[in-house]
């Protein structure tokens, strides 16, 4: 080693510039470590949503994403929930036995609801995953049959849903779709993604 003393100034630089360096790969790294947490999105993909329906009137739909994944709530007419009635000997699965995924307690009925002028689903076909558009109006439609309740249309290949989002036969969705754990939270407020109070 060199006996060799150091200039007091250049210490004085060394040292300034050593903490600038230190203080700016700080900055550069919080920020880097910071993206490997869970965004704010990522955490509430999986999590419950709290829903406001009240504004909801009779005949409209409200779309609400939970999970990745578009989630409808209807309030349905009474001309609506009548006309399920008429459908069960149309209808590939009236009563949702089947399993392609669990289907809760208060869905197995014919309005496939807590509440039967409510309806909540994921808003996805079961064929192939396309999203069904809104064909509420009943009568005669393209692509529609001339007695049409009102309902769904895949556009994809055709699948008919009814308004409680039940298959029709002879359609290529093998299944109705999805009803998600949900429960009110008041008349105004629904929890979809969880059914059970703490």
């Amino acid at each position: 080693m060199s006996d060799t003393p150091v200039d007091s100034s250049k210490r004085t630089w060394l040292i300034a510039s050593g903490c600038a360096g230190a203080v700016g790969g700080a900055a550069v790294a919080i920020p880097f470590v910071s993206t490997f947490q869970p965004s704010e999105k990522a955490k509430a993909a999986g999590a419950a949503i709290e829903v406001d329906i009240s504004a909801i009137k009779p005949g409209e739909k409200l779309t609400v994403e939970w999970r990745g994944k578009p989630v409808w709530i209807i309030r349905r007419t009474p001309e609506q929930l009548e006309a399920l009635k008429k459908n069960e000997g149309q209808l590939a699965d009236p009563k949702s036995e089947r399993t392609a995924y669990p289907i809760p307690a208060y869905a197995k009925n014919e309005f496939r609801s807590i509440k039967p002028e409510v309806f909540v689903a994921v808003g996805i076909c079961t064929h192939l995953g396309c999203s069904p558009s809104d064909k509420f109006q009943t009568g005669a439609q393209p692509s529609l049959p001339n007695d049409w309740p009102g309902g769904f249309l895949c556009p994809c290949h055709g699948s008919t849903f009814d308004m409680a989002g039940r298959v029709f036969k002879n359609k290529p969705a093998p299944d109705n779709l999805e009803v998600p754990a949900h429960m009110y939270l008041s008349d105004s407020k629904l929890l979809i993604g969880e059914d059970k109070k703490a």
